[in-house]
């Protein structure tokens, strides 16, 4: 069985969430496995996440429910088989696992159509077809006319999305493995050695101290391309490997970092002054997290100093307020400073972004580069979010925006083609917030030029 925390813990989560209902009955699918490429031969079996949060077991072929009417949880499911011993070894029994969470009530899946029969149904959005397809099936609908409850959405981003001290527990733990991954990648980054090997590396570490990684590792030397999962070149002298990459902990909770390393060990003058700009941005975000600020001016304050160093450099020019707030700057930094990391690395993103990220006093900007911002809202006391600035030469995006002659009273377009084919930088951190301002999780990962280019010549 699955690590998990005391039974009490799980119980006063219900609880929360019964509080905030007087009618109804929140249903929690678990995930099923995934066939790989025929039914026997699955993928990394992973469970939902706000199963995880209510009910803990990461097992498939469950269903949660919190009756709020009645104030009971109950567990859907059956025992397991002498086939399934034979080829898994013992199993617990269903009502051991229900007692290790303290749930109320233990009933066979074949009754629960039954149960929700007539009854006011809340649940989130499905997000795995097959799941959906359940769904349907067991409330008496059309897929299409599966309607996701606002209500509940807004209440387990509520609850989930500020960390307790035995969350933050397990949250270091997973940024523990993450920096031993980087850490890694970064002695054995080298001219001559192929990228699936780090990838490799990486992925060995976060599988040996850990439940795999969080996300699919990005580790290129085409760092301009934000989510780049090929690995398929062999470091050259000269380039940057851009590694953005987190572990996830037994418990199931997430890290993510990221860092840029130069191969031949040392930043050249041109990549430094790219990297100190980025680095500078990193820091200054962070130092400015803190309860009661809106994480979109974290954000604002990062894309200010990339704009001022670009400036200096001369690949950007004008006024730096106005470039900012009309997205100038996007050219160069087309994404957000960051998103919530929990029990997902993007926490809570199937309930929907802007249900995690915005609320009733900040909207989603329209403009390019703001509106990919995943985290806007005020910052308080159990945040966990990431801190990511970065600086990217994207030759299409270059292209379009020059033959569109956009932006050119803030773009030197003539200097940006010598930059055409830099690649990218960027640098990322996980921080919780605290009471009185924040702390970066992990062990102190090398982020400094000085810091990286003393670990990779060592």
């Amino acid at each position: 069985m699955n690590p998990l925390f005391p039974s009490p813990i799980y119980q006063k989560r219900r609880a929360q969430l019964n509080a905030a209902f007087s009618s109804g009955t929140a249903l929690f699918l678990s995930n099923n496995e995934s066939p790989a490429n025929y039914p026997a031969n699955t993928y990394h079996y992973r469970q939902d996440s706000n199963f995880l949060y209510f009910f803990g077991l990461s097992l498939p072929n469950m269903v949660g429910v919190i009756d709020f009417e009645q104030n009971r949880s109950l567990l859907f499911g059956d025992d397991f088989t002498i086939d399934d011993i034979i080829w898994m070894g013992n199993q617990p029994k269903l009502s051991d696992l229900a007692a290790h969470i303290a749930v109320d009530e233990v009933r066979p899946l074949s009754e629960l159509a039954s149960f929700l029969k007539n009854k006011q149904v809340h649940f989130t959005p499905p997000y795995r077809a097959d799941n959906k397809i359940e769904l349907a099936r067991l409330l008496g609908k059309n897929l299409e006319e599966l309607t996701p409850s606002i209500e509940l959405i807004k209440r387990i981003v509520a609850l989930r999305e500020l960390k307790s001290p035995e969350e933050i527990v397990q949250m270091e733990e997973a940024n523990e493995i993450g920096v031993n991954m980087h850490t890694m990648v970064m002695k054995h980054c080298k001219p001559g050695v192929a990228e699936r090997e780090l990838f490799g590396v990486a992925e060995g570490i976060a599988l040996g101290m850990g439940n795999g990684t969080s996300f699919p590792i990005i580790l290129s030397q085409n760092g301009q391309t934000l989510h780049n999962h090929d690995h398929s070149l062999i470091l050259e002298k000269g380039r940057l490997l851009v590694m953005d990459a987190g572990a996830e902990n037994v418990m199931n909770y997430c890290s993510d970092h990221t860092r840029t390393l130069p191969v031949s060990g040392k930043f050249s003058p041109l990549q430094k002054e790219i990297y100190e700009t980025v680095y500078q941005a990193n820091m200054a975000a962070i130092a400015n997290c803190k309860p009661g600020i809106q994480h979109i001016e974290n954000h604002r304050i990062a894309v200010t100093i990339i704009t001022e160093g670009l400036q200096k450099i001369g690949l950007m020019k004008g006024n730096i307020e106005e470039s900012v707030a009309l997205g100038a700057h996007a050219l160069f930094m087309p994404h957000g400073l960051g998103h919530q990391v929990g029990l997902d690395v993007h926490d809570m993103e199937d309930l929907g972004e802007n249900f995690v990220g915005y609320d009733e006093t900040i909207q989603r900007s329209k403009i390019f580069g703001w509106g990919s911002l995943r985290m806007a809202k005020t910052l308080k006391p159990g945040h966990v979010i990431t801190v990511e600035p970065g600086i990217y030469f994207i030759p299409h995006l270059i292209d379009i925006w020059k033959n569109e002659k956009k932006f050119e009273a803030y773009i030197n377009y003539d200097k940006v083609e010598m930059y055409r084919n830099f690649g990218g930088i960027r640098i990322e951190d996980s921080v919780l917030i605290t009471e009185n301002g924040h702390k970066v999780l992990g062990s102190h990962l090398p982020k400094s030029v000085t810091e990286i280019e003393n670990i990779l010549q060592s």
